[in-house]
């Protein structure tokens, strides 16, 4: 059993997290539009929330008491004594997230404002399991060792988030070790935390909708390009999971191949196929994680790979409007600011000469979050679950 430096064990401290037990519905919805709209005066909340001022400032008085928010500076300039906004604390609540992918796996500890506190990596040819969960063992060992002792009662739970039946493409041995393996079993060897597993695109999507752009819309389909490329949806701003948690499985969306055939959109507009173009060319493919915010040295195989990818993702936008007539398109993915800015203006000039009737053309823009998102996204389940509502909905996420 792992033993932190004070001698408590992960066990021994997840047993008793919780604080309090989940937020009732009205303090969850005075948090929600805290991390909506930011920090914000009681009286502003209570005209948002329709409900009383005395009842917003009671609320807000014990939120304060718990930790889980924090005044802001006084707002002065208007009439009268000057405003306190209130906003969230970011020690307010913590979580952990791990991102298990085809090619790499990510564990990080995140704050209830969306701040990474601490992260690990680890890079593999092919996914195997223990390797995978020997890293998130030892990482959520420093991360809760990182923690004031105070502060380690304020963690939510672990979140998992991997791709959708993550065994495929890998080879029979690699599908042999993934066989019977229990995510939550594995986490549950050194650690009681709740865990909550989601698929690795639609955790990307949620860490955009609550930390990122996502929170100007309120409808969009998301797309990730990484290793594969992935997706997720919002609707009336919440993030839509599905019965099964694989809705919005973009990467799925059928494509057309260059002598006709038919493929899938992860087989046209993912990160492998400028892999294997540095390949061919004699590059080593993981120099592009040795400069994650700077590919300009790799410009002309990079450019080709950006028309390609642009162009199957204006096809794929319209095809995503054909079903839900999304008012955006947010496009994020493992690579630079630049080169994000770059795919989606691409992608707006090639969907301008799409063959657009019977549907309305959707806004192409750029998320904000970037590579570690999925990781992000898999912390945030916890915390949204026991912090936040679905918005609009008025419904706890689940």
């Amino acid at each position: 059993m792992i033993a932190l430096v004070d001698g408590t064990t992960i066990k021994e401290l997840a047993g008793g997290v919780n604080q309090r037990g989940l937020r009732n519905y009205n303090e969850r919805l005075l948090l929600s539009v805290l991390l909506r709209f930011g920090p914000m005066a009681g009286s502003d909340m209570a005209r948002r929330t329709g409900l009383s001022p005395q009842t917003v400032s009671i609320i807000l008085r014990k939120l304060e008491t718990d930790g889980i928010i924090m005044r802001g500076e006084p707002v002065k300039g208007r009439v009268g004594k000057p405003s306190v906004p209130m906003q969230l604390c970011p020690d307010g609540g913590f979580a952990i997230g791990m991102k298990i992918g085809r090619q790499s796996a990510d564990i990080l500890l995140l704050d209830l404002c969306g701040g990474v506190r601490a992260q690990e990596n680890m890079s593999y040819d092919t996914p195997a399991p223990e390797p995978i969960f020997d890293l998130f063992r030892t990482a959520t060992e420093k991360f809760i060792d990182t923690l004031e002792p105070r502060l380690r009662s304020r963690l939510c739970g672990i979140g998992i988030a991997a791709p959708y039946e993550i065994w495929k493409g890998s080879d029979q041995n690699h599908l042999k070790l993934w066989n019977g393996v229990d995510f939550t079993d594995e986490v549950a060897a050194f650690s009681s935390l709740p865990v909550v597993l989601v698929n690795d695109a639609t955790a990307g999507c949620r860490a955009e909708h609550l930390y990122g752009r996502g929170k100007e819309f309120d409808d969009y389909a998301y797309f990730f390009v990484g290793s594969f490329i992935g997706g997720g949806i919002v609707l009336g701003d919440s993030v839509y999971e599905g019965k099964q948690g694989n809705a919005g499985a973009l990467g799925s969306l059928r494509s057309t191949g260059p002598k006709g055939e038919s493929r899938q959109l992860v087989d046209v507009a993912s990160l492998q196929l400028l892999q294997a173009r540095l390949s061919e060319a004699g590059i080593d493919p993981a120099r592009l994680l040795e400069t994650p915010e700077d590919w300009s040295s790799f410009a002309r195989y990079v450019d080709p790979w950006l028309g390609q990818t642009a162009q199957e993702l204006a096809k794929a936008s319209l095809s995503a409007c054909s079903v839900i007539d999304f008012e955006t398109i947010l496009i994020d993915g493992s690579f630079p600011a630049s080169v994000r800015e770059d795919l989606a203006n691409r992608t707006r000039r090639y969907l301008a000469n799409q063959d657009i009737r019977g549907l309305n053309s959707p806004r192409i823009e750029t998320g904000s979050v970037g590579r570690n998102a999925r990781a992000i996204g898999a912390a945030a389940s916890p915390i949204f679950t026991q912090f936040f509502l679905d918005n609009k909905t008025g419904l706890a996420s689940q």
